[in-house]
């Protein structure tokens, strides 16, 4: 029978008397407040075995009075509970000490099953973190149950150096999530370098990696440093890892084993820290039996996996996200924007094929292009309609793939046309006609990145800048 008491602050008598009764029938002894003063007294007079306490309480915040209960007595575990549901209540959790963050509503019995992990487990000082007020703004938005299960693991997994595989379809946000484990994490001073493998020549991707030597191929006029190298002591994302040929999937192999590397050309190893988030949007076990993937690489990159819902299963985020978004559009210098209930409901039937990213790229459209302060349900009804020839426009669509994009201008060029044929000319002219819609919505995909744009366009950078200049074409610059 499980013993111990157990201390709950909460100034909802409801929540206290149902935490009560649960405790209690779980064989622990209960005594609970509705005041943090009085919870104070309890824990500085040695009383209680484990601490149950909402954030918000009538005379003091839960994260003010956490840590001088955990300088007092670091070996008493407490578990936080909030309605305030948000990534930076689970970080902050975590960062002054927290045993464990549950959002309300909670589940009881995963309570008590929190409550006897905590008071079995050898007792250990929390990791420090630095404080929330000296980090960047929000970078993860949702209050639904799937976003409040990853904000507990990035809690958990922010001052350790595991390795995690993030997976989810496109746009979900995989390199916001790995950007948040080292930005919130004890890696934060160190470099976060990003590669994407698709985005790369498969034959210079162990280059790019680890390095190479003046020599090792031909064009190497100089040393050159790989991603290991530049992420030193901080994260080294590897986007796309099923796109990883199987030669560097192997020299990938050698460095998460012995944590040492050579570069190519080079003989000498080099030893490296840094912590390796992976992520994928196919799955990886599939490519092991197809033997495009090593088996023995996918465990040591799975170490600890982290799934990301697609948008479509979590539409009850859709509100706080479009919010989100167009405060970070009017940031941007665009037009303040609101949204009618009747438009957001519309969002939220959406299927959203592009998820996140689709959504944000739809904020910033409405903020740009449309002059009223109030979305509404017609204007959402009409962004999300499937496009028709004799409605489009030569603008890029920024929740369309490229293909799409061209074959919509094609269409549009050739319905121009009485007779069905244009003129004589006709590569030179589709050329023209397709050439500023095509790398306009290059641009819009990658938010007016020119080195990313380059990359999926398969063009030198100084070509890319060149059409841009010559052709007139505006670029909308991302924040992020």
């Amino acid at each position: 029978m499980p013993t111990g008491r157990v201390l709950v602050a909460d100034d909802d008598a409801a929540i206290r008397t149902v935490l009560n009764q649960a405790l209690s029938r779980a064989g622990y002894e209960v005594r609970s407040t509705g005041h943090a003063a009085t919870l104070w007294r309890w824990v500085s007079q040695g009383e209680g075995d484990l601490v149950i306490t909402d954030v918000v309480m009538p005379d003091e915040n839960a994260f003010d009075f956490l840590p001088r209960i955990k300088k007092l007595r670091p070996d008493l575990p407490v578990i936080v509970m909030s309605a305030q549901n948000t990534f930076m209540t689970a970080i902050r959790a975590s960062e002054r000490g927290a045993y464990e963050y549950l959002p309300k509503p909670f589940d009881l019995k995963e309570l008590i099953t929190i409550v006897g992990r905590a008071l079995a487990e050898p007792k250990e000082v929390a990791a420090k973190a630095a404080p929330a007020d000296e980090m960047e703004a929000i970078p993860l938005v949702g209050r639904s149950p799937a976003m409040q299960e990853i904000y507990r693991l990035l809690a958990r997994l922010m001052q350790t150096d595991l390795t995690v595989m993030i997976s989810g379809e496109s746009g979900t946000g995989k390199e916001l999530v790995a950007r948040a484990l080292h930005d919130y994490g004890k890696r934060r001073s160190g470099s976060f370098v990003a590669i994407n493998m698709a985005a790369i020549p498969r034959d210079l991707i162990e280059s790019e990696l680890f390095g190479h030597e003046k020599g090792a191929f031909t064009g190497a006029n100089a040393r050159s440093p790989g991603r290991f190298e530049q992420a030193e002591g901080g994260t080294l994302f590897l986007d796309e890892i099923g796109d990883m040929p199987m030669e560097a999937q192997t020299r990938l192999l050698r460095v998460l084993q012995q944590g040492e590397y050579t570069t190519v050309g080079g003989r000498t190893p080099i030893k490296t820290d840094v912590r390796i988030v992976a992520a994928t949007n196919k799955d990886l076990r599939i490519l092991i039996q197809q033997g495009l993937f090593r088996e023995d690489l996918f465990f040591r990159l799975n170490v600890v996996p982290l799934r990301l819902p697609p948008l479509r299963e979590r539409t009850e985020d859709v509100p706080d996200l479009i919010h989100h978004f167009f405060s970070l559009a009017e940031r941007e210098g665009l037009p303040a924007k609101q949204i009618e209930k009747a438009a957001l409901d519309r969002l939220k039937r959406y299927r959203w094929p592009g998820n996140v990213r689709e959504l944000e790229n739809l904020a910033r459209r409405l903020a740009a292009l449309y002059p009223q302060e109030t979305i509404t349900a017609a204007v959402i009804e009409g962004e999300l309609a499937q496009p028709s020839v004799a409605t489009t426009t030569d603008e890029a669509r920024p929740d369309e793939t490229l293909s799409a994009s061209v074959e919509r201008h094609l269409a549009r060029y050739f319905a121009g046309f009485a007779d069905g044929l244009p003129p004589p000319g006709l590569y030179h002219r589709v050329l023209r006609e397709v050439e500023h819609p095509l790398l306009s919505a290059a641009l819009v995909a990658t938010r007016g990145n020119q080195i990313k744009a380059a990359e999926l366009l398969g063009v030198n950078r100084n070509t890319l800048r060149k059409k841009i200049r010559d052709l007139d074409i505006r670029v909308i610059r991302s924040a992020g």
